[in-house]
């Protein structure tokens, strides 16, 4: 699959920005409003009683700020934040020594949660519900089970797939959010506060255009933003602009609904070669040269959230917003 500049997920390129312009505190975090007032309340009840926060799972597409609210969780209770993620812990022992590891009250941050194996999950049930560990020594008839003593800390689990979890995990979590695509207002804020983190001159109309494209994820418009502060400081005066924005994007073939190349393809194939559909997502995938698991996984995802594409029991079908955005006259069947 080729490389994306609209891709929702964590790059190479991200690290280099994202780190420095994420908040530290809740009062510095914009949009996901409801989360934020709720981890307020939960926070500032923990830090009365003196007691660690309760376990917190937030899931939700990627890019809409998981890793960064794990971070504030630690910093607004003042505590050490440790990361890892599913894929990275492939034996129980390992789980075991991260969380022996732990001091009282830390922050536990598991992201990709529902890729841990069940073996490694297993560890966690009691480490979650009466923070001890159950470890084996010896084997055969020998081997006998000990409880080790955990501190009290809080796991704050981040999944792009909620679905993928199991039922034992999922119940265990005291404090579940799903994240929300941001508006474009939210994302205007963002991209403002990173300009000037950034040392970027940005305007108003310059922000609302960035915004625009950026897919409802603060990921996507801070990588946009460093992407169109280049085209600003060579062939333009270094102010981003509407004018300066809308060059550098379509030269970045981002179109104003946040479509790229790969998109556009897929809906106009729709159209053009099936009538709109409906049509099976692997001819779909063969028509477009691409794999039916990426085709779904990857592209279908914003397209069917934006309202551009219906998946429907016979097939994926182009909605009417989609003939609208390329300007093509939806053509009328006759009534069987």
């Amino acid at each position: 699959m080729a490389k994306r500049t609209i891709t929702t997920e964590f790059t190479t390129e991200d690290a280099g920005i994202e780190t420095s312009l994420r908040p530290k505190y809740l009062k510095d975090y914009i949009g996901q409003e409801k989360v934020k007032n709720n981890l307020k309340i939960y926070i500032e009840a923990a830090k009365q009683r003196n007691d660690s926060l309760d376990h917190v799972l937030l899931y939700g597409p990627p890019g809409l700020g998981k890793t960064t609210l794990a971070g504030i969780i630690s910093n607004e209770m003042g505590v050490n934040l440790k990361i890892t993620a599913g894929p990275a812990i492939e034996k129980p022992g390992e789980m075991a020594a991260i969380l022996n590891n732990l001091q009282d009250g830390d922050v536990l941050f598991v992201d990709e949660i529902h890729r841990l194996n069940r073996q490694v999950e297993e560890v966690l049930y009691p480490a979650m519900e009466d923070f001890a560990i159950d470890v084996v020594i010896g084997k055969g008839a020998s081997a006998r089970s000990i409880r080790l003593e955990l501190p009290r800390f809080t796991l704050v689990g981040a999944t792009t797939r909620a679905g993928m979890l199991s039922a034992p995990l999922r119940d265990r979590f005291g404090v579940v959010h799903r994240l929300e695509f941001y508006t474009n207002d939210e994302l205007v804020q963002i991209i403002s506060n990173s300009a000037i983190k950034l040392g970027v001159e940005l305007d108003t109309d310059g922000a609302a255009e960035l915004a625009g494209r950026s897919r409802g994820t603060p990921r996507l418009a801070n990588r946009l933003l460093k992407r169109v502060r280049d085209f600003a400081q060579i062939k333009y005066d270094g102010n981003i602009t509407k004018e300066v924005a809308d060059f550098a994007l379509d030269l970045l073939e981002v179109d104003k609904a946040g479509l790229d190349n790969t998109d556009r393809l897929v809906l106009k194939t729709l159209i053009n070669s099936f009538g709109g559909g409906p049509v099976g997502l692997d001819t779909l995938a063969v028509s477009i040269g691409e794999d039916a698991g990426t085709l779904e996984d990857v592209y279908e995802p914003y397209l069917v959230q934006k309202g551009f594409l219906l998946r429907t029991s016979r097939g994926r079908v182009a909605s009417d917003a989609a003939y609208r955005h390329f300007g093509i006259e939806q053509k009328q069947t006759p009534d069987a």
